[in-house]
């Protein structure tokens, strides 16, 4: 066994998945600190190394990425279901991104060194997978844990039921390797990746009647056209918050804010006939939404227990399939860890997610606070942590918490400058270059202050009727 090499830094960030890179490109950007990067995959991009082949972002490229290099190509998709809409960045895409952001960008800079295929050994040490070698960190300043939420998917994720012999079984990942015509297809799980899955299968032209779907939830869905980065959309974009601000205010249960939210196109569902009781921020479009609906064969029967040969055994009942069928699993959870703790704590900062829906964002944003102020406690209240969301209710408490940070950072004229320029902040820059002659863009705006105040009130009552 080789000697431990020794190093040091001002940072060792555990991670160089979009949230260790994100950080990274802030903290480097902004301070002239050092930076040791460690990953266990052999390139950067974390999840996305084995991502399912279609997979693409479900939000506009525009927002994702680090916060000094475009990934969006500011265009709208031509052709597709999400025709009109700001483009989608493909898996490939996203990982030829973040391994020229660590080439050309962190590496360049003299301050930041990656150490690839290494697992973290104790506080202070990682250790090569490849060639046993231990390295031993003296980090100056803090740890930054980029892993926290654990992201999962399909091809390194084990089933939560048993699969017996002689069953067509396999992870989404493996489904463009098909060949042939199987008696059908049963798509297990109701989230991003089943909705994915279905969509890639409806797009390769298989007929909705031969996919069945297990979905032991149903789930509430963001309408992508609410979430675009550019003027042109300000009206869903903005007017979309503000119709969320206004249902939230005027609801007077639990039921009536889901109702009214439903009602403003804030949320969507696949089947008007049934209420979801999921909401992991998932979003489609229209026209996604209408081929989704296509699939009539939905299964709402909780989750799998086994599957068998002949028959699927569910936590409510069991159905019948056969060895013909494929069945694909699309159970894994985005996120393996809904736990929160505080973003910073002495000499560790754990990324955890600071604004809805946007984890890079969060982790830049994170990376300027550790850059800009010294108090501990300032920066916790500046970086309150937004839960991530799993039932249908979180969807008030993470609004809540997203407020209250917001409200935080609207006193602070260094953290509005810097949201402004920030490149993954789309918002503040949509609502920066509006012209006194836009008074339909005022009125929108007007409509959010209003609704605001008494939208977060109702809100705090709704939360403790759940609690």
């Amino acid at each position: 066994m080789p000697d431990p090499i020794h190093l040091e830094a001002d940072y060792l960030i555990i991670g160089a998945g979009a949230v260790g890179m994100a950080f990274a490109d802030t903290l480097t950007a902004e301070t002239d600190a050092t930076v040791i990067i460690v990953d266990r995959m052999a390139k950067p991009g974390g999840h996305w190394n084995i991502a399912y082949p279609f997979v693409t972002l479900h939000q506009p490229s525009a927002y994702y990425g680090v916060n000094s290099v475009e990934l969006s190509k500011g265009r709208k998709d031509p052709a597709g279901w999400n025709q009109g809409l700001g483009d989608l960045a493909s898996g490939t895409e996203v990982l030829a991104y973040f391994e020229d952001v660590m080439r050309h960008r962190l590496l360049p800079s003299g301050r930041v060194r990656y150490f690839p295929l290494c697992d973290v050994d104790g506080e202070d040490g990682f250790v090569h997978r490849l060639t046993g070698q231990r390295y031993t960190v003296d980090v100056r300043r803090k740890t930054v844990d980029a892993t926290w939420l654990k992201t999962t998917v399909p091809a390194n994720h084990t089933p939560g039921f048993t699969v017996g012999e002689g069953v067509r079984f396999m992870p989404v990942n493996d489904l463009p390797t098909l060949s042939g015509q199987p008696e059908g297809y049963v798509v297990i799980g109701g989230g991003k990746t089943g909705i994915d899955a279905c969509l890639w299968l409806l797009a390769q032209g298989v007929d909705p009647d031969h996919i069945r779907w297990i979905m032991p939830r149903d789930a509430w869905l963001l309408d992508r056209q609410n979430t675009q980065a550019t003027d042109e959309f300000f009206g869903s974009t903005v007017g979309g918050i503000a119709a969320q601000y206004e249902a939230a205010a005027a609801a007077t249960s639990i039921e009536d804010l889901f109702d009214r939210l439903e009602a403003s196109g804030a949320l969507l569902r696949i089947d008007p006939a049934v209420r979801p009781r999921m909401f992991h921020g998932a979003t489609v479009s229209a026209m996604e939404l209408e081929q989704l609906r296509r699939i009539r064969n939905i299964v709402r029967m909780g989750r799998v227990q086994r599957i068998e040969r002949d028959r699927i055994v569910l936590a409510q009942g069991q159905l019948p399939t056969s060895a013909g069928h494929v069945h694909v699993d699309c159970s894994a959870s985005a996120i393996g860890n809904l736990s929160i703790k505080p973003v910073f704590e002495g000499k560790r900062i754990t990324a955890q997610t600071v604004r809805s829906y946007q984890p890079v964002f969060s982790a830049a944003f994170v990376a300027h606070v550790e850059a800009a102020y010294e108090d501990e406690a300032h920066k916790n209240r500046l970086c309150g942590v937004v839960p991530l969301p799993n039932h249908d209710t979180d969807w008030i408490r993470m609004t809540l918490a997203m407020s209250l940070n917001q409200h935080h950072w609207s006193k602070e004229p260094g953290i509005g400058r810097w949201l402004v320029a920030s490149r993954l902040d789309a918002l503040a820059k949509m609502l920066k270059r509006i012209q006194p002659h836009e008074t339909d863009k005022q009125a929108i705006v007007a409509r959010l202050q209003r609704a605001a105040p008494a939208a977060m009130s109702n809100l705090q009552r709704l939360a403790a009727e759940i609690a």
